[in-house]
């Protein structure tokens, strides 16, 4: 049930570690486990949600929601009801039977978050899924996860870039250091929640930030503005 953010510079090991997860590629060394079982191939109770939507252009939304359901071999009557509430959770209720060319990139997004819900997977794995979106599109789309997230308590592990972004969704922040990439920290954040716009505010974000951008600074990943 919890919201953990792992947030690092580009080529630090990000991703990777999302595969390493979720038994895509296998891990060099350590132990995994996954809801305490040991990971030795591919975890199939698990959503994914990456960067680009990937929604396919001759389904309409609701049926690339379904997709998920159609490759695991799953009764698609028994969860169309589900894909529709979820549709309806992220805003889509009316989009159910559009074309993903007649969506806006953030809307995309909200279908493909329905997609890695809606096998009701105890985890789900986000890879920088905002990355592409552009700065006002991103910051509604950090809202409507977060109250997704709230609704539902479902284990998310989100990857990011943006220090900011990690602090406001995350019950944790693991902060990862440049290539080789290593856990330099892991940093609760105590923010109550909802955290709407007003969380930018909060002492405790300013400090929390700080921190993580400090770290970035003294591995060389941010350069101090000269003097």
């Amino acid at each position: 049930g919890e919201f953990v953010a792992i947030v690092g510079p580009s080529g630090c090991g990000k991703s990777t570690l999302l595969r390493i997860v979720t038994g895509l590629i296998p891990r060099s060394g350590g132990e995994l486990a996954v809801f305490g079982k040991p990971v030795s191939g591919p975890v199939t109770d698990v959503g994914i949600v990456f960067q680009q939507p990937i929604l396919l252009e001759w389904r309409n939304v609701l049926e690339n929601v379904l997709f998920q359901i159609d490759m695991r071999g799953l009764d698609r009557e028994k969860y169309r009801a589900r894909a529709l509430e979820l549709l309806a959770a992220v805003g889509l209720a009316d989009f159910a039977d559009r074309r993903p060319y007649e969506l806006s990139g953030g809307m995309k997004q909200r279908a493909s978050i329905a997609r890695g819900l809606v096998h009701e997977p105890p985890l789900l794995m986000m890879d920088e899924p905002f990355g592409a979106l552009d700065a006002l599109t991103r910051e509604q789309m950090r809202i409507d996860l977060e109250r997704l997230w709230l609704e539902t308590k479902k284990t998310i592990v989100f990857i990011t870039h943006s220090i900011d972004e990690a602090v406001l969704l995350a019950d944790r922040v693991v902060v990862m250091s440049p290539r080789p990439g290593r856990i330099e920290t892991i940093i609760p954040i105590d923010l109550p929640r909802p955290r709407g716009l007003a969380a930018r505010k909060d002492a405790r974000f300013i400090a929390a930030t700080d921190q993580i951008t400090e770290i970035f600074l003294e591995r060389g990943v941010l350069q101090r503005q000269p003097a």
